[in-house]
């Protein structure tokens, strides 16, 4: 909508002039400059870190995590959240998408022009002035379509974000278990690497003495070399977890910490219930729908700007000759080439695209689920059988014991019981390792176990447009 204005004066458009460059410069934004930093910024210990959970829906008021004492696997998944730094990138991010919600709500600016004519000659009586003011009328059509598309992307990346805090803490939690795991079988190979040194100790002193065959002694260090192999493998595998679970909390790759002891696993119940509500849980599946929701919008706004671009104003005219004139005008575009085809058909691509995104995300959460729980059911019952193997075969390592010491077994034999007593524990402790893993990571696909709301930033609350995320 527009309006042209002419005056004989022009001491009033020179004024306007001036108090629109002076609102102009006042309603912009400073300039502070924010250097990168020159050092890492990697903690020492876990007393440096940020260890307060903020208050939300569930806890009613925020509460520390006791770093002094050992931290559970649990504890440890939301250190990491509000320590990992690749987290405190979501601050610009969040603000970035609740800044393109405010750019929504804005009308495009007025265009206001301003002209003015000295007399210099001619029949005429008085300068001419000229002052005009435009608005476009299609974003005024399409606004509200715009904001619910733009509130509805804010609301994606603040899912999106809560399923990358999801994943961190998924990750840091499995570290824990590992190095847990780790410290119980480095344990149990040192122990068992110990008795065959012992036995080889006897072993070569019998062999120096010739009561014992050289042949019985090659075995004891074929088994040796075999279990500190296996030992060297399994420090390396700890180093590296230790160094990833430092990285995901801002720490420096020596540091070090008590886990506690991760408990047993349990096998899953009935998880169909689970399954099929875990849509209204899991943050990524949110934020598809969010998506979803934008493209919808978007679908809004590219119907609504098939209108052609047109403007009404009105006019008052006053020239050199002192002519007066008045009346109504208006300029549009003719809708002849360009209806937005284009535009149309792409969003509504996009929003089929969308939809067969997030149909694949759900069946692919329900396979997942239903996957693991069907493996923790087999790990289980394998599991058990294994613990049966470990009690028989250390029940026969004593009787091993006992029957070395009165002189009725040689020493060969017995390290042969107490190793097939250790593999059988092993073995028994990587099915529960596995197990554990397993538990995790159906907890993450039916979206339990975690905060529903976000830790590593905050946001302020989003103006309730129905649909919330959790």
């Amino acid at each position: 909508m527009g309006f042209s204005i002419a005056k004989r004066s022009g001491s009033a458009a020179r004024k306007l002039t001036i108090l629109t460059a002076v609102f102009a410069v006042g309603g912009c934004a400073g300039y502070d400059p924010q250097p990168l930093p020159r050092q890492s910024n990697l903690q020492g210990s876990l007393a440096r870190l940020d260890a307060v959970i903020p208050a939300d829906a569930s806890h009613g008021a925020s509460r520390k995590i006791d770093t002094s004492r050992p931290l559970s696997v649990d504890e440890v998944g939301l250190l990491a959240v509000l320590n990992d730094p690749d987290l405190k990138s979501e601050q610009g991010e969040s603000d970035a998408a609740r800044a393109d919600v405010v750019q929504a709500t804005l009308l495009p600016n007025p265009t206001a022009g301003f002209a003015y004519g000295q007399l210099l000659g001619g029949p005429g009586t008085a300068s001419s002035a000229a002052v005009s003011l435009a608005e476009d009328i299609i974003p005024i059509i399409t606004r509200d379509a715009r904001v619910k598309a733009a509130d509805a992307r804010s609301r994606q990346v603040d899912a999106s974000q809560l399923w990358r805090e999801w994943q961190i803490a998924q990750k840091a939690r499995q570290l824990a278990l590992d190095i847990s795991y780790d410290d119980r079988s480095i344990a149990l190979t040192e122990k068992e690497l110990s008795h065959i040194a012992a036995a080889r100790t006897k072993a070569g002193k019998a062999v120096a003495a010739g009561n014992l065959a050289l042949g019985a002694y090659a075995p004891l260090l074929s088994a040796a070399s075999a279990q500190e192999q296996a030992l060297a493998a399994l420090r390396l595998q700890r180093l590296k977890n230790w160094q990833a679970l430092d990285a995901l909390l801002g720490l420096d790759p020596s540091v070090r910490f008590a886990i506690a002891p991760p408990t047993a696993p349990a096998p899953p119940a009935a998880i169909e219930p689970l399954v099929a509500s875990a849509h209204e849980r899991r943050p990524d599946l949110a934020a598809l729908r969010f998506g979803y929701d934008s493209a919808e919008a978007d679908v809004r706004v590219a119907i609504l700007s098939q209108f052609p671009a047109f403007s009404l104003n009105g006019s008052y005219l006053s020239d050199t000759t002192s002519i007066v004139s008045a009346g109504p005008g208006a300029t549009f575009a003719l809708p002849i080439f360009d209806r937005n085809q284009a535009g149309v058909s792409k969003t509504q691509a996009t929003r089929q695209m969308l939809q067969a995104q997030y149909q694949a995300r759900l069946d692919a959460a329900a396979a997942a689920a239903r996957g693991l729980s069907a493996q923790m059911l087999r790990l289980f019952a394998d599991l058990a059988k294994a613990r049966s193997a470990v009690r028989s075969s250390e029940s026969l390592a004593v009787s091993a014991r006992n029957a070395y010491a009165q002189g009725n077994l040689d020493q060969r034999n017995l390290v042969d019981y107490e190793s097939t007593a250790f593999q059988q524990e092993l073995q028994a402790l990587a099915l529960e390792r596995q197990m554990a893993e397993d538990a995790i990571l159906l907890e993450l696909e039916l979206g339990l176990g975690l905060p529903p709301e976000r830790l590593a930033v905050r946001p302020p609350p989003p103006p309730d447009h129905g649909n919330r995320l959790l």
